[in-house]
């Protein structure tokens, strides 16, 4: 087996389980539009950082880490019931800005070619 090929395969599972419980479970609304973009998980399953994403502007980045900050404790407990884990990894939340930077991009894209349509 791989070294590490076992953290990938947790932190996918992990991620889903995150996903489903930021859905259906966590009732904040700080956290409602956010998107998870990926984990990286420690090769002993310890540590984990999950990537997010939110569109908006600073204060509503600001808004989203808070609420996933604060739901941090239930969705640990969460994963350690519906997950047979030994240990549930300390879970951290880190902003991922590459997807607003894609949509930047495609508005960048839009504006070109409404410029080409006119000439």
């Amino acid at each position: 087996m791989l070294p590490g090929k076992r953290s990938v395969r947790v932190g996918d599972l992990i991620l889903r389980e995150i996903a489903f419980l930021l859905l259906e479970k966590v009732k904040d609304p700080r956290v409602q539009g956010v998107t998870l973009t990926g984990i990286r998980l420690s090769d002993d399953l310890k540590r984990g950082k999950i990537f997010y994403s939110v569109v908006g502007d600073q204060r509503q980045i600001e808004k989203a880490q808070a609420g996933l900050n604060s739901a941090k404790g239930f969705i640990k407990r969460e994963i350690g019931i519906r997950m047979e884990l030994r240990y549930v990894p300390e879970i951290s939340f880190v902003h991922d800005p590459s997807l607003e930077g894609g949509s930047h991009m495609e508005r960048v894209f839009e504006k070109i070619r409404g410029n080409e349509k006119e000439r």
